[in-house]
């Protein structure tokens, strides 16, 4: 097995160094500069990948290196085999004859490009990374944004912590050297420091002593000698601390400089380079590469937890290769402790540096500076990686950020976390990465931890909508906050907001139910419901107006799993539930309480399902005359009554009674809904089965009304939109709707379709609507 210190691992290594060193040629590039034709596609995978016999196959070996090194010089990189050859005297002697008559080869002239060759000096410049990945088209922007006729002489690459901007410079350095004279590389994260490093760069220079103050006005000076010239100053901060040693006036010209930083504020005196983490298929290839026996899809998982994270990513590798820990195990160990593995493996060129710690000193400046602003970062830490809105921290009588009231501290507050590199703001959120997030949660204390946690789900409770069906603001708001109420009511609840996370839990059930994720709403709501009985086996008061209101949460969680367990198949499982709702909430609401009349409409659609059709029919006429009485005849609500009773009726082979019930219930929704709702859709394909039963010819101009707005809605091949097709075309022809292939189209939970055998009365109600 080939492993990282095997001499196939070894082996292996120096070829992709030298390909690295070479600018990674292309395959085709290669092949190219192959003059005998020794190397093909598969070959030059097998070299890379260790895939030799012992020993190695020298002639295909030998091709490669000259090949690397013709295709180094055709792109006027230049390539110091004499560097590579004392590297391997030292390190492996057997291999010396071989990279020598490489060597002599390419110094012959006919493989020489013409022209001046040299290899700049260097100053503090950090090795070459030989496990690259990636970057190719930044580090192309790059160089041209710093040649002559391009934007600047100086470019900011930014980004977040981690995202790999030291080592895009370096590898920018070492890719593009043979474009300078001079290299120098400055640790810019202290200004203090920074003179100092100038006083020992001219010393390099070969200056004599120079007065401080003079120190860098004469490097540059010096430079100037050297020109082409390259200075990376390597993560600063703003650019006030670092004027006094940025060059000023024509001190810069003949040069290049590259700053690296996480800071925004750089863009009136320089470009700036947005460096983001890998892409996917970056982050799968770094892991693949590095890490023996992974696999695409275990690397794809592991770069997900990691959020692409270049830095996480080199990390993760070191962790596996140091514990020899199977992909597999350590994905494992991702998913259930991400907090403390953030904090273990180490690189071998930074092995003080790891993402739990990386972010500490923004962490401190903002504590110590910016209180609010880490007030924030804390709430943000308990929320998902996804888009935070920002008026969630302004939401209800209780801002959970009290400079929320006031729009020039809001502005500073917020800006504080962009400024740093901690967050990435948009027009009205801001977003974190998931692992800025979890070293941010690591550090929290137990108590600061679970008084964010019941304040911002006492927020988001607050800030969704209860009335999921009713408001037309509901499902863009509800998509917007889901990922945060899931991340908010993950784990065993704080006692100070048990109750909080259980209605939470319940309303993001109930509206997964009503977008059709049933398989996602169903251990959300038993969740809801486990808590809520827990409750009420606490109250050890048996204080009775307690235990009616908890009475009261468990019919409303209850109720929601019977429509979850109807709607995924399985009544049989959904009528105990519904029953016991009815029953709790008959016990403790009054008798025209609008909850009662979406338990007794839930339970007449199990009913019917069951081919209980007679016993349907009350429960379905008492839940329409609560709801008339509670919210008018003219409520949507309503409508899902009348549609609820229609469907019993038609499945009962009653269309004459069926038909005006569905025609009230479409007027109802024609007026409070636009003309392409779903709900509309719906009514009309109903109203079409029903129209036809009587013999109407419009029954087919009906469905395919619906099945067009079905189309809109949910797309040509949802098979809902498919079996609507399917009726129209059918009473087009004068087909029976009632065959067996359309009643198999389903409806959606809250809502008859195509030829479901008798409609559901609509969503639960929140309490109090």
């Amino acid at each position: 097995m080939r492993g990282p210190g095997s001499p196939q691992g070894w082996f292996v290594n120096r070829l992709q160094r030298l390909r690295t060193a070479a600018g990674s040629p292309a395959q085709a590039l290669l092949l190219a500069h192959d003059e005998h034709k020794v190397l093909t596609r598969s070959s030059l995978s097998d070299l890379l990948a260790g895939k030799f016999s012992r020993p190695p196959p020298w002639e295909r070996v030998a091709a490669y290196v000259i090949a690397c090194v013709r295709a180094a010089h055709a792109g006027r990189i230049d390539l110091s085999c004499e560097e590579e050859l004392a590297r391997l005297r030292r390190d492996h002697a057997t291999l010396t004859d071989l990279f020598e008559a490489a060597a002599g080869e390419v110094r012959a002239p006919a493989a020489r490009v013409p022209g001046p060759r040299h290899r700049p000096s260097t100053y503090r410049l950090p090795p070459r990374n030989t496990h690259f990945t990636g970057r190719d088209a930044t580090l192309r922007a790059l160089r041209r944004r710093l040649a002559p006729d391009g934007e600047g002489a100086m470019q900011v690459v930014h980004g977040l912590g981690g995202v790999g901007k030291t080592q895009l410079a370096v590898e920018y350095a070492y890719r593009y050297r043979s474009a300078y004279r001079f290299v120098a590389f400055v640790d810019a994260e202290e200004p203090a420091l920074v003179p100092s490093q100038f006083a020992s760069l001219a010393r390099e220079l070969g200056l004599a002593e120079v007065a401080s103050e003079q120190v860098v006005p004469r490097v540059y000076r010096e430079l100037r000698k050297h020109r082409p010239w390259l200075v990376i100053f390597d993560n600063g901060e703003r650019p006030g601390p670092l004027l006094d040693v940025l060059p000023s006036g024509d001190l810069g010209s003949g040069g290049h400089l590259i700053l690296t930083t996480r800071r925004r504020g750089w863009s009136g005196r320089a470009g700036v380079v947005e460096l983001d983490v890998f892409s996917r298929r970056e982050a799968v290839e770094l892991l693949t590469r590095r890490v023996d026996g992974m696999t695409a899809a275990v690397a794809d998982r592991i770069a997900e937890h990691l959020g692409d994270l270049p830095l996480a990513l080199e990390q993760a590798a070191g962790y596996m290769d140091y514990h020899h820990t199977a992909p597999a195990e350590y994905l494992a160990l991702l998913a259930s402790r991400l907090e403390d593995m953030i904090a273990l493996g180490e690189l071998a060129d930074r092995p003080t540096v790891v993402v739990a710690t990386l972010w500490q000193l923004s962490v401190r400046t903002l504590r110590s500076r910016q209180p609010q602003a880490m007030r924030l970062l804390e709430l943000c830490a308990l929320l998902a990686p996804e888009p935070i809105p920002l008026d969630l921290f302004g939401h209800g009588d209780e801002p959970l950020i009290g400079a929320a009231a006031d729009p020039v501290a809001w502005d500073t507050t917020v800006g504080a976390l962009a400024g740093l590199g901690l967050a990435r703001r948009g027009a009205s959120s801001l977003v974190l990465h998931r692992l800025v997030q979890a070293a941010v949660r690591a550090a929290m204390p137990d108590d600061v931890r679970t008084d964010a946690r019941v304040r911002l789900c006492r927020a988001l409770l607050a800030a969704v909508p209860h009335d999921i069906h009713g408001d037309p603001q509901a499902p863009s708001r509800w998509q917007e906050l889901l990922p945060h109420v899931l991340a908010v009511t993950k784990g065993e609840p704080p006692a100070e907001c048990a109750t909080d996370s259980a209605t939470l839990l319940r309303l993001a059930s109930a509206f997964l139910l009503s977008v059709g994720e049933h398989s996602v709403a169903l251990p959300l709501c038993e969740r809801a419901l486990a808590i809520n009985e827990s409750l009420g086996q606490r109250n050890a008061e048996k204080d009775a107006e307690k235990d009616a209101e908890r009475d009261a949460e468990i019919g409303f969680d209850l109720i929601t799993l019977a429509q979850i367990h109807r709607d995924r198949g399985a009544p049989e499982r959904a009528r105990p539930l519904a029953e016991r709702a009815l029953g709790l909430h008959e016990s403790c609401l009054p008798a025209d309480n609008p909850a009662i009349a979406t338990d007794l409409a839930t339970l007449a659609r199990i009913r019917h399902l069951l081919g209980d059709h007679r016993a349907a029919v009350p429960l379905a006429e008492r839940a329409l005359r609560i709801d008339e009485a509670a919210y008018g005849p003219d409520d949507p609500y309503v409508s899902f009554d009348l549609i609820a009773l229609a469907g019993v009726h038609l499945d009962l082979d009653d269309p004459a009674v069926a038909v005006p019930l569905i025609a009230r219930a479409l007027r109802i929704r024609e007026a409070a809904y636009a003309p392409d709702h779903l709900y509309i859709g719906y009514a009309l394909l109903l109203k079409a089965r029903a129209v036809h039963a009587l013999g109407d010819p419009a029954a087919a101009a009906l469905a395919r009304r619906g099945a067009l707005i079905l189309d809109a809605r949910l797309g040509t091949s949802h098979p809902k939109t498919r079996d609507a097709f399917a009726l129209a075309e059918r009473l087009q022809e004068g087909g029976n709707c009632h065959e067996r292939g359309e009643r198999s189209a389903a409806a959606p939970a809250h809502e008859t379709d195509v030829a479901a055998p008798v409609p559901d009365s609509g969503p639960s109600r929140a309490p109090g609507r």
